[in-house]
């Protein structure tokens, strides 16, 4: 995954100024079908009848890898499903423009009505090298 540009510039100013950085106290899961961007979200499912909405997620990190620590389960997609996924990201709230990371899937997927995205324990990777 890749950090989008604002956590990017919190990262230099916690390690690098005395400036305050204000961290997140909660994760949600999104997903996209395509490239959301760094700056200001775009391309995320569709919640208009489609049952789709942000999850939940925790971390577990050990040494320069955070990785989820419960396995998520979106809703049962309803109406015309989800899409295509292509990407996720990892954001600071459940609406709106706060993506902290985002990566694009090893395959994309179609989530159509009656279908669930599911993501097991330990899929999710996040890694600063």
């Amino acid at each position: 995954m890749s950090l989008s540009n604002t956590y990017e510039t919190h990262v230099l100013n916690y390690l690098f100024t005395a400036t305050s950085v204000t961290r997140p106290t909660s994760f949600f899961l999104a997903l996209f079908t395509a490239d959301p961007g760094e700056a200001s979200i775009s391309n995320e499912c569709s919640t208009s009848g489609t049952a789709y909405a942000r999850q939940a997620i925790a971390f577990t990190v050990s040494n320069n890898l955070a990785t989820n620590s419960g396995a998520i389960e979106f809703p049962v997609a309803t109406g015309s499903g989800f899409g295509t996924v292509t990407h996720l990201a990892v954001c600071s709230a459940s609406t709106g423009d706060n993506i902290i990371a985002s990566s694009a899937l090893t395959a994309s997927k179609a989530i159509g009505a009656g279908d669930v995205f599911r993501l097991p324990v330990g899929d999710l990777d996040i890694t600063l090298e």
